[in-house]
């Protein structure tokens, strides 16, 4: 297993420089021609029963859910940061500058997705309804343990790299715009999810065997959380499209959309975590018996 330090973090991180208005704004326009999500992410494609362009539809309202996604869960990462920053200020430099450079690079990242949001609505005609508030999932998020949530945030950093490094740099097909949003996202997750890792094992490090066990039943009850509300994700972006598109599907027809979309949506935001080689490590590594407990559960999200 890797072994990372926050001074390495931060050199890493400070090599990285870009801003919002570079990816979005002015004439940055997003292409309504094209996909936004990779087929891998969105798999509209075994949709037989939809035209062309209505997968493609289908696609840009889950590009817009994944945008409004990392919107909720950017809310409850970057307090948590902020927190876990604050009490040893006065501890190691650059273990304070690298989690201050997480929580910036995280504020910059909501700004990013409320940009990009943004610049969506006002192009693709349909106002598409969205789970939330931010507030209230980050409030029933970080009611959890510090090591639930840090490994829920865990999850997500190592996520997003695969989204990028498994489907996204590979897809030639998808607007420009979009795919720029993914790539720079994951230029600076990719510091985030070292950081993470730091702070996982910190915590870690303070509890006992049977407090860790714990945390990892919280995480999973975080999971759990996030899966309802994707589940009533799915149920909105159908609605979504059939406004969208002017089609109202057969009963037949929705439930194929729902069984695939939910599979699709799984995917995106936890098969895709659960699964990621890195984050096992980090449970074997916490005790024996984690990674199995992990492993058993994933495929229900796969």
């Amino acid at each position: 297993m890797a072994t990372f330090t926050w001074e390495a973090s931060l050199a890493a991180s400070e090599k990285i420089h870009w801003t919002v208005d570079d990816l979005i704004g002015g004439d940055k326009k997003l292409d309504f021609t094209k996909s936004f999500l990779p087929e891998s992410l969105a798999r509209t494609e075994g949709l037989e029963f939809l035209l062309p362009v209505e997968r493609r539809t289908l696609n840009q309202i889950r590009g817009h859910e994944y945008l409004v996604t990392f919107g909720l869960v950017e809310e409850f990462i970057l307090p948590f940061v902020l927190d876990h920053a604050r009490p040893e200020l006065s501890g190691d430099d650059y273990r304070t500058r690298a989690l201050l450079t997480f929580a910036t690079e995280e504020a910059k990242h909501i700004h990013l997705f409320k940009r990009f949001r943004e610049e969506f609505t006002k192009g693709f005609g349909v106002v598409c309804d969205v789970i939330g508030p931010p507030e209230a999932v980050a409030e029933e998020v970080l009611s959890h343990s510090p090591l639930a949530v840090a490994l829920a945030i865990l999850h997500i950093e190592w996520m997003t790299q695969r989204h990028f490094t498994d489907s996204v740099k590979d897809d030639g097909d998808i607007d420009p715009r979009f795919k720029s949003l993914l790539r720079h996202h994951w230029m600076e997750e990719a510091q985030h999810a070292k950081m993470d890792q730091l702070m996982v094992e910190a915590l870690a490090a303070t509890m006992t065997a049977d407090e860790i066990a714990g945390a990892v039943d919280e995480y999973l009850e975080i999971g759990a959380f996030l899966d309802a509300g994707l589940m009533q994700q799915v149920e909105l972006n159908l609605d979504s499209f059939q406004r969208a598109t002017g089609r109202t599907l057969t009963e037949s027809e929705a439930a194929a959309f729902r069984e695939a979309q939910a599979g699709a949506v799984r995917w995106t935001y936890l098969g895709s975590g659960m699964t990621h080689p890195r984050f096992l490590e980090t449970l074997e590594k916490l005790a024996t018996g984690h990674r199995a407990k992990i492993e058993d559960v994933a495929p229900h999200f796969c």
